[in-house]
């Protein structure tokens, strides 16, 4: 079968396969050098996370711009200009030396990066015949997965023994080196071929998304509907997206193409995406400041468990193509469930975690990711029309980053809550009344009237209320895939 791909297939192949190393390695980097980051910038934890959050949400806010920039510019000059202007934000974000400059520089590199992802897909879906996208989407998450390994190794390596502002830099290079074969091999398909964009529609979808994440992001600390700010991004939030519902049912040319929301596999697809989304980021954000804030570990260790990941994302593509032509629902649905599995044992650790528990359960996690990806984007568009491949594509990147984005702030909001409550509770223990509680720390730190002995009592209440908060946000982790499992019963199967 191997021997019908022309040599033109491969170059493309390879040409996406490099430009998504690029982006999951500038994604996955910066997971592991948030901690560093907080303590260099002089910002809380979940102010770091709009680090992630904000990159997130700005990709997916300018995601639906890709259909009409590839009509527009032509497949080449829009990945070129895509592909050059991330890694030069890349690298600008690198000399900040404030949080609002690096959150502004964040939004625009993933505003710039937004087409690669989609484009990559898009490319890999119309290059190859139907009957080779298993293996093709397979082949492409190859290379793919180069990025979550090679993103927390480098960038725990780099943050450790250098800084973490070459963390940044050193995108610049694989940048502009995936720019030769892209190039190379790609033509100005679609170019000329744009039809009227919506922008209305786009600045109603773009408002809604970006306020219901300011939202997400500062309520906390805003204590939510107590706030001014908070009810207005809430009220943007319904009034803008409702209308662009509005605007969607009555515009002759609508941002996105209703034809899309006909297919009932697109639909589920892009659901499932939504989900897998929410899946993909989100302990990436959680171990790192876990294992060096509670544990003490190193930013290279920290990055070596975490490209574990990308480790079991390799496994799976030894399996996940014969699985998926054998039965694509029953892999996609192995895969969300395998996921809940490994969450479920992140949700078993504790302040005496090992680094083997660390190690396993990411890289059966990111099996699990992987084993789903492939048949989710195979039953998504296997019976989707070919001209709606780009925007459906958009769509599909759209809600994987909205998922992202949003779960993200989410899970973070119920660390910092858990954390709260627990602490108090904790806190309430360490009285002169809890005398069998007491006595191991009477032994080691002294009277419980002592200054050291408050200070290592406030101190490791502090670490073990963190603790049952980032099990809380891990439990999070574990219900999402099992409520959305049986959706893969849905799929109409093409014949």
């Amino acid at each position: 079968m191997l021997r019908d791909i022309t040599s033109k297939q491969w170059l493309c192949l390879l040409t996406v396969q490099m430009c998504t190393i690029v982006f999951g390695v500038t994604i996955t980097s910066v997971t592991v050098i948030l901690p560093q980051m907080k303590g260099a910038l002089a910002a809380t934890q979940d102010q770091m996370a709009w680090v992630l959050t904000l990159n997130l949400v700005a990709t997916a806010v300018a995601t639906p711009l890709t259909g009409w920039l590839a009509a527009k510019l032509g497949w080449r000059r829009l990945m070129v200009i895509s592909v050059l202007g991330f890694s030069l934000a890349s690298a600008a974000c690198g000399m900040v030396d404030n949080l609002n400059s690096l959150l502004f520089l964040r939004v625009l590199q993933g505003a710039l990066g937004a087409p690669i992802f989609p484009m990559g897909q898009t490319i890999i879906l119309a290059k190859f015949e139907r009957r080779y996208h298993p293996l093709a989407i397979m082949m492409w998450g190859v290379g793919g997965v180069m990025g979550p390994i090679m993103g927390p190794t480098f960038g725990g390596m780099i943050a450790e023994f250098l800084d973490w502002r070459w963390s940044f830099f050193a995108i610049l290079p694989l940048g502009l080196l995936a720019l030769i074969p892209t190039i190379i091999a790609l033509d100005d398909e679609e170019k000329g071929t744009a039809r009227r964009f919506d922008f209305t529609g786009f600045i109603f979808i773009a408002v809604a998304i970006g306020a219901l994440q300011l939202m997400l992001d500062r309520g906390q600390r805003q204590d939510w509907f107590q706030s001014l700010e908070i009810i207005i991004e809430a009220a943007l939030v319904v009034g803008f997206f409702y209308l662009f519902l509005v605007h969607s049912a009555l515009a002759k040319a609508p941002l996105f193409d209703p034809r899309c929301f006909r297919d009932r596999n697109f639909v589920l697809g892009v659901t499932v995406a939504l989900v897998m989304g929410m899946l993909q980021y989100t302990p990436l954000v959680l171990f790192p400041a876990l294992l060096q804030d509670l544990r003490n570990y190193p930013e290279a260790v920290v990055g070596s468990l975490l490209a574990m990941r990308g480790v079991g994302n390799f496994l799976s593509f030894l399996v996940v193509t014969q699985m998926t032509r054998l039965s694509a629902r029953g892999t996609l649905a192995a895969g969300l469930l395998i996921q809940a599995a490994a969450a479920a044992w992140m949700g078993q650790l504790d302040i005496n975690m090992t680094s083997s528990d660390v190690f396993w359960c990411n890289l059966i996690h990111g099996f699990g990711f992987g084993l789903a990806y492939t048949p989710m984007a195979v039953l998504a568009f296997s019976t989707l029309e070919g001209r709606l491949l780009t925007q459906g594509n958009a769509i599909f990147s759209l809600l994987r980053m909205i998922g992202s984005s949003f779960f993200i702030a989410i899970c973070l909001l119920v660390f910092v809550r858990a954390s709260a409550g627990a602490e108090g509770v904790l806190g309430a223990m360490v009285t002169i009344f809890e005398d069998p509680l007491m006595v191991p720390w009477r032994d080691q730190f002294g009277a419980i009237d002592d200054i050291g002995f408050q200070s290592h009592a406030q101190n490791e209440i502090r670490r073990q209320a963190a603790m049952i908060g980032y099990i809380n946000a891990f439990h999070l982790l574990t219900i999402v895939p099992i409520m959305f499992a049986p959706l893969v019963l849905f799929f109409r199967l093409r014949r």
